[in-house]
């Protein structure tokens, strides 16, 4: 007899599954509803002194690596290892029993039956009929006994581990997880354009983490609603390891860039108040960028040129159009407009020159490497077979007992299932009708 163990028994008990999977699911709600690694000011100013004190107290702010969540993942975690080690053997026993060791008296109280004469001798019924379990997609054995021979078929046995596969894939999950926590990171970076920078910094944590390899911000565009609001923005990307060049790539929302494992989103960024303006001499082909303040004075003395931004026009946070002042040290200088990023042929009495002007931005970036991720995957892919398994498939039996009787044999046919019983009813009624063709 089996010694009870209450501890043991807590641990393995599905109510206890039940109610960390709540709890899990309403903490989580916590966690999408309340945004998360915010600033403590930000906390502050949005849910009052008090609701922000409870937040730091709990870690609302980064919930989901709080200890309190990360218990109640362990204790799932426990549960289901548990709950498998205390069900898994009586399932494998289930899985595993030869269904030709069942008795004539369990056979005859099975409540899906039926039952024929067939004309034909025992051995010959019994050969018929697995013939026509085979063409049924029914591979039988048989025992064979004094007067009797009782012929088995079964499908379908291993589905009853769905349920344990769908357990391992949350395990699986979990350890990616861990993986991605403890060799991953989160961060940020503005990188303004023109610049690069090889660091990141994480979320909530003090310091910088150094990437490896540089990446550079060659260009950012912003695209604008009528109203200001920006619509899209896009950033082209540099990456370099020890001074050369690897490759470029634009990003934008929804569309990211990965190097060695890191993954680089565009997410914000941030306008200046200065303006990147860059001269060519169309006659040479000299051509030269320039990071000038509003209202400041830019020289390109090997041109003689002298420029700057004079005013501009905004359109929300944003520039739309901007007054360039040009002189080539002959004549009149010259004040254009043009639209933020459009470029224009000037034509001087010292030559034709093309120039381009726009608001100088930082792109923002989020920045994320986890090398579980691919764990996660895995166990992603593992649930849903588990699911499929575990919802879809059944293990079903027939046994078909065949009976001396006279010059013919009496045959039995039962079945069970242990899903879906009104599904295995068609498919065994149809068996059925199927093996009992040619007898009387």
């Amino acid at each position: 007899m089996k010694k009870e163990n209450a501890v043991w028994d807590f641990f393995a008990s599905v109510q206890l599954a039940l109610c960390l999977l709540c709890l899990l699911a309403f903490t989580s709600i916590i966690g999408t509803v309340i945004p998360q690694n915010q600033s403590p000011q930000w906390y502050l100013e949005e849910y009052g002194e008090h609701l922000a004190q409870v937040f730091a107290v709990l870690d609302i702010p980064d919930m989901y690596n709080a200890w309190w969540f990360l218990g109640l993942l362990g204790l799932l975690c426990t549960n289901l290892i548990i709950c498998s080690f205390e069900r898994f053997p009586g399932v494998w026993k289930q899985i595993t029993t030869d269904g030709l060791d069942t008795s004539l008296a369990r056979l005859e109280k099975m409540g899906r039956k039926k039952e024929w004469q067939a004309q034909s001798s025992l051995e010959a019924s019994a050969s018929e009929l697995s013939a026509k379990l085979k063409n049924s997609g029914w591979q039988s054995r048989r025992r064979n006994g004094e007067g009797e021979i009782l012929l088995f078929a079964q499908k379908g046995a291993y589905s009853r581990i769905g349920v344990y596969v769908v357990h391992a894939s949350i395990l699986v999950i979990c350890v990616g997880a861990i993986i991605g926590e403890l060799y991953g990171f989160k961060g940020s970076v503005m990188i303004p354009e023109t610049q690069q920078t090889d660091k990141i910094y994480p979320f909530n944590t003090g310091g910088a983490i150094d990437l490896g390899f540089t990446v550079r911000c060659d260009a950012f565009n912003i695209e604008l609603y009528p109203t200001g609001m920006p619509k899209d923005y896009r950033s082209e990307l540099t990456v370099l390891e020890n001074g050369e060049e690897l490759f470029r790539t634009p990003i934008e929302v929804n569309s990211p860039m990965t190097y060695r494992g890191i993954t680089f989103y565009q997410s914000s960024y941030e306008g200046y108040n200065d303006f990147i303006v860059k001269v060519t001499n169309t006659a040479s082909g000299n051509r030269k960028s320039f990071i000038l303040p509003f209202q400041e004075q830019g020289k390109w003395p090997q041109e003689g040129l002298t420029f700057g931004v004079i005013n501009a026009e905004l359109a929300g946070q944003s520039v739309s159009r901007l007054k360039i002042w040009f002189s080539d040290g002959k004549g009149v200088p010259s004040q254009v407009w043009l639209q933020d990023g459009e470029a224009l042929t000037l034509e001087r009495e010292g030559g034709e020159y093309l120039l381009t002007a726009k608001q100088m931005y930082a792109t923002g970036l989020q920045v994320c490497k986890d090398p579980g991720v691919w764990v996660v995957y895995l166990g992603c892919a593992l649930m849903l077979l588990g699911l499929m398994i575990a919802f879809f498939l059944s293990h079903k039996r027939i046994w078909l007992l065949l009976q001396e009787e006279g010059v013919g044999t009496a045959i039995l046919l039962t079945g069970s299932a242990n899903k879906n019983r009104l599904g295995f009813e068609k498919v065994f009624n149809d068996l059925a009708e199927t093996l009992q063709e040619g007898h009387v």
